[in-house]
């Protein structure tokens, strides 16, 4: 029954083809997110760590001395990553192994705050009152950032499940109830044409998706599966309504 099922989509060759696309798109489109996690990750963790490096170092600790204690007193992205580069740098300065960290990271935030220790460093400033600062601004910063995405990620999941998912169903249960095949309405044409219709809709909600989360680049890697999707549910919901 499930094969005669999937077999009744031979008749839509642009949806087999854009189910064969999404499939190797979605290879794509894991990386991306998992590396977005992990910067996350590190930029939440950032605050924290600061924090506990400014008390080091107001307790008479050497900056270096500081960091290493921290990465060792912590298993978090930020402090594992930061104990793997001042273990490989022994054959090079503290400040090189600052910026190495920083390119490792990936993060902006990271990379913004090893220069101004490095400046820090150079002058001969306060390290304790910058580190305090940096904690507390970053903290306030990834905050906003988080209640930021949180919203806007609501509504981009909630555009592209109307798009790609509510509304195919709703108008395929319409066009069965009212037109079915199983009582000789010859509609094949039309659904067709519905189909491609739910296909270009979907790439525009997940397009408009991506731009409102400032992710345009990375969803791209997933709107042939949502066209995909949008297509197989009106198709399929169709024949299940309307036989």
């Amino acid at each position: 029954m499930l094969f005669g099922f999937l077999e009744s989509f031979n008749d839509s060759a642009l949806l087999l083809y854009i189910g064969v696309i999404a499939i190797a798109c979605a290879g794509g489109g894991i990386p991306p997110m998992l590396e977005r996690r992990r910067r996350r990750a590190i930029e939440n963790e950032l605050p924290t760590f600061l924090e506990a490096l400014s008390d080091s170092v107001g307790a008479g600790r050497g900056l270096q001395e500081a960091m290493m204690e921290q990465s060792e007193a912590n298993d978090g992205p930020l402090a594992v990553l930061l104990g793997e580069t001042l273990k490989e740098a022994h054959a090079s300065s503290f400040e090189a192994s600052l910026g190495a960290f920083a390119a490792k990271t990936r993060s902006s935030q990271v990379q913004r705050v090893m220069v101004l220790l490095e400046t820090a460093i150079q002058q001969d400033s306060s390290l304790k009152n910058i580190l305090a600062d940096l904690s507390r601004d970053y903290e306030r910063l990834n905050d906003l950032m988080n209640r930021r995405e949180s919203e806007l990620q609501g509504r981009g999941i909630l555009i592209i499940l109307f798009v790609s998912v509510g509304l195919p169903i709703l108008i395929a249960f319409i066009v069965g109830l009212f037109a079915p095949a199983s009582k000789g309405f010859q509609i094949s044409s039309f659904n067709q044409t519905f189909s491609y219709f739910f296909a270009a809709a979907s790439a525009v909600g997940v397009s408009v998706s991506g731009r409102m989360m400032g992710r345009f680049r990375d969803t791209l890697w997933w709107l042939p599966m949502w066209m995909a999707v949008s297509m197989g549910l009106y198709l399929g919901a169709v024949k299940v309504v309307g036989g």
